[in-house]
């Protein structure tokens, strides 16, 4: 049996399309894509993230977006990353240059988050930090970009480490990240 074709849409349509869209899509190579609910546990972490950047970047040109504003990661990509900083203000669908990207795993995203968006993140020239943070567990993952353009990893696992953001000159604690975060026994 012969799988039947997606139709290929263009980015323009995919913008324009975007912006009445009551479902998100994420763009790929002409192809879209639905994004799915997210658990409390998910939406507590990228809210968590998202409230320590935006107090601290009350007055700063760059600014915090959480989970609906996209990220052009380039002229066939588009993502919606959870909590992304950006600084500048070319459109107001899309980032061009994030400087600061946070993705939330979970066991049904991890795959795509690790070993789709991060190497396409990693790509774009603006971006000095990226985060995965695991939401079933105490991970956090930190991608720095070097001056020399190769990146160093760092993984925090105790709440009681600090996460140094050094993108936007933040330091918190990873107990931050994870408030109200509660996490199964058995898993």
């Amino acid at each position: 049996m012969a799988l039947a074709q997606r139709a290929y849409l263009s980015v323009e349509d995919y913008l324009k399309y975007e912006k009445d869209s009551p479902v998100k899509h994420e763009y790929v190579d002409g192809q879209i894509y639905a994004m799915a609910g997210a658990s409390k546990q998910h939406v507590r972490i990228a809210g968590n993230v998202f409230n320590r950047l935006d107090d601290h970047l009350t007055n700063d040109q760059c600014e915090p977006f959480i989970s609906d504003m996209k990220v052009y990661v380039s002229e066939t990509l588009f993502y919606y990353p959870d909590v992304v900083v950006a600084c500048d203000d070319i459109d107001a669908y899309y980032c061009r240059e994030p400087i600061l990207i946070v993705e939330v795993t979970s066991p049904t995203t991890e795959r795509i988050d690790r070993h789709e968006k991060l190497p396409a993140y990693k790509r774009i020239k603006s971006v000095r930090e990226i985060l995965l943070v695991a939401q079933d567990h105490v991970q956090i993952e930190i991608y720095r970009r070097q001056t020399d353009g190769t990146w160093q990893t760092e993984v925090l696992t105790d709440l009681k480490e600090e996460l140094h953001l050094q993108s936007v000159g933040l330091t918190l604690q990873v107990a931050q990240v994870y408030r109200r975060v509660t996490f199964d026994q058995a898993a």
